[in-house]
């Protein structure tokens, strides 16, 4: 079935796993980067930046594939990535390295990424069916997955040893996308002719959002999910800094003469593939289990768990306990999840789901904010009060998002009583 998708979204497949599988060895370990650069403060700082112009690089990327087509701004943007990538190469070479000119590079990669993503997003509906996408993301969350754990795991190895060889890996790769994207997509979007132009400035874009944050059941769903997802986004962030601050490394002998030494790097890919493991394996038994039963309540359930193995991984630097911490978030993630999504489908307004699901992006990207800030604020406080923090945020993500909860169903309770009403009246 996979050879009678559209060859785009075969080619795009395609091009994001190659990508992936390089970026992963590289890019979750840029805390770890400029904290030994520099400090954990300007690390957090720097990456609190770059996530916020990635965010607003997305926000206008959407409007910009409207307007020049999807295939030309993924050119760009992946045009954009490979002199990026080539310029990180040249600024962490044997004889020249440069934290500051490296976090310039990060920047133009992470405004390409904001062309590219919703371009490509767009590229996927027009060239997909109904009876086909259930399929096509099925296969893109597998390929996403997958690329990332064979990724962390190479990258947890080498990284610190190897990081100029894995740069080359990345501008080799890069040229690879860039030709698949330049020669084997086809342009899916038809240009509209005779458009104002004020239809493609920065204020009607903030217009487009009035709608959604008036709608206050929604505006609390969302904080809800801003609070939980900060949690998810403290792995790369202060985990990663103060696993490989405090995790003195220890070789491990097996099969004779074989011996392993495992350091904070190492160890956080081995966490972060157990958590990709857990999730590739593990989806669709999860979706059988909580069928049919309340949806809230193991909602709830997954949130605390979420909180309570990321609350071990904020202290602990016993290996069990790291590694229990993860089977339990993980677990927690598979209940919340698909759950969340599914209440996300029942509170947006069918009407203008395009702005709804636009705005709820926004919860990935002020998860990642926060999780910038956490290297800030966990260097402050240490690890045991940062696992008190993560324990907060849990409570604030139920209190939310069973605030939005309730106040729609209120909401459709007045509207259906109302309706039913108008139909008395008109007897």
């Amino acid at each position: 079935m996979f050879k009678q998708l559209h060859q785009n979204i075969r080619i795009r497949i395609y091009t994001s796993f190659l990508s992936r599988i390089i970026g992963s060895m590289i890019f979750p370990f840029m805390a770890i980067y400029f904290t030994e650069k520099i400090n954990a403060t300007a690390a957090g700082i720097l990456l609190l930046i770059n996530v916020v112009v990635q965010f607003l690089a997305g926000m206008y990327g959407g409007f910009l594939a409207d307007l020049l087509g999807r295939k030309r701004l993924m050119v760009v943007g992946e045009t954009m990535k490979l002199l990026a990538f080539i310029g990180m190469l040249l600024v962490n070479s044997p004889m020249f390295t440069s934290a500051i000119a490296t976090f310039s590079m990060m920047l133009v990669i992470s405004v390409a990424s904001g062309f590219i993503n919703p371009a490509a997003e767009a590229m996927l509906i027009d060239v997909s069916t109904k009876e086909t996408r259930a399929f096509m993301y099925s296969v893109n969350y597998w390929a996403v997955n997958m690329s990332m754990m064979l990724g962390l795991i190479i990258g947890g190895w080498f990284f610190k040893t190897h990081f100029f060889e894995l740069l080359i890996g990345l501008v080799l790769m890069s040229v690879v996308t860039l030709w698949m994207t330049a020669v084997l997509i086809q342009e899916t979007y038809q240009i509209k002719q005779n458009v104002e132009k004020k239809e493609y400035g920065i204020i009607p874009l903030l217009k487009s959002y009035q709608t959604v944050i008036t709608d206050l059941p929604f505006v609390l769903f969302t904080f809800g999910g801003i609070a939980i997802l900060s949690l998810e986004f403290q792995r790369n962030n202060f985990v990663a800094v103060r696993l490989e601050e405090e995790i003195i490394p220890r070789t491990f002998s097996f099969l004779g003469d074989l011996s392993i030494t495992i350091d904070g790097v190492r160890l956080l890919s081995f966490l972060t593939v157990e958590n990709t493991l857990m999730i590739v394996l593990f989806t669709a038994i999860a979706s059988r289990l909580i069928k049919g039963k309340s949806e809230q309540t193991i909602m709830y359930i997954g949130f605390v768990l979420f909180g309570l193995g990321y609350a071990v991984l904020a202290f602990s630097n016993n290996f069990s306990f790291l590694f229990l911490g993860v089977l339990i978030f993980s677990i927690g993630e598979l209940m919340y999840v698909p759950t969340r999504q599914s209440i996300l489908a029942e509170i947006v307004d069918d009407s203008r789901r395009g702005a709804y699901m636009a705005f709820n992006g926004i919860v990935f990207q002020i998860g990642k904010m926060f999780g910038a800030l956490g290297i800030i604020v966990g260097e402050a406080i240490g690890g045991m009060n940062m696992a008190f923090l993560y324990g907060i945020f849990v409570l604030l993500g139920i209190l939310f998002t069973g605030t939005g909860i309730y106040k729609r169903n209120q909401h459709l309770q007045v509207e259906g009583k109302k309706e039913l009403e108008g139909r008395k009246g008109t007897v």
